[in-house]
């Protein structure tokens, strides 16, 4: 597992400077195979990891992710599992089997050690809890029942992960500093909403920049639509790089 303060510092677990390309997950927000292999086919090389999300899944199921593990890259599912405990487990197991290396769950803490458990014959799959989506805001807690705030949720929440054995946790970028201070844990922070400077930030209500998620902690980001949509998808996604290899340089020397 990656080792939280030394990915801080811009190095990880062996010591060694970290490769952004790595850590950048294409979220894969399209919806069909055919549509999914023509943009992979473009961005493969600046790219890291790859996202299937609810849309694709639903539209391909399981056979979509045999076809992207044909990239060589790690499967990132974003299923976002939310059910009894049973039904968590024996999905986790069924998702382990398929060969993903990541699958996120909602940070419910019987859900989230139910996943833990349905794993263990595949402790090299990352279970991720998804703690607030980055489309809350205040408001949305309130009308809720909860009084705290998003980050004090976030924190909550990461910590439930830790305490569970999962291996990381998803938070937007606004969300790591507090994270990392308040949980003495080598939690993976994942980070979506990202929009490189100057991009619409869409229906994201806590948005960052590669550079600003970096610098608060994050490990990996999450992008999307700014890859997808772009007249280039493959200068995009590599820009992107280009600014996160930055930003974790700019880490290590801090």
């Amino acid at each position: 597992m990656v080792n939280g303060k030394e990915t801080r510092m811009g190095r990880n677990v062996r010591g060694e400077e970290i490769q952004a390309q790595e850590r950048l997950v294409f979220a894969l927000d399209v919806p069909t195979a055919k549509v999914a292999e023509a943009l992979l086919d473009r961005v493969q090389e600046s790219v890291g990891v790859i996202k299937i999300g609810l849309e694709l899944f639903a539209s391909e199921g399981p056979a979509v992710v045999r076809m992207v593990r044909k990239y060589g890259k790690p499967v990132f599912l974003d299923l976002k599992v939310l059910d009894i405990a049973e039904t968590v487990q024996r999905t986790t197991t069924r998702v382990a089997d398929m060969g993903v290396s990541f699958l996120t769950v909602h940070a419910e803490r019987k859900a989230l050690a139910a996943s833990v458990k349905g794993r263990a014959g595949h402790p090299e799959m990352k279970i991720l809890a998804v703690t607030v989506l980055t489309n809350v805001e205040p408001a949305d807690l309130r009308e809720c029942g909860y009084d705290g705030t998003v980050e004090q949720m976030v924190v909550a929440r990461a910590r439930a992960a830790a305490e569970v054995g999962c291996d990381g946790v998803i938070a937007s970028g606004k969300e790591p500093t507090a994270i990392r201070s308040a949980i003495d844990s080598p939690l993976l922070i994942v980070t979506p909403g990202v929009r490189p400077a100057g991009k619409g930030v869409d229906e994201h209500a806590r948005p960052t920049t590669p550079r600003q998620a970096i610098h608060a902690g994050a490990d990996y980001l999450v992008v999307g639509r700014p890859i997808r949509d772009a007249p280039d998808p493959r200068a995009a996604a590599q820009a992107i790089v280009d600014e996160m290899q930055a930003a974790f340089a700019e880490r290590l020397q801090s």
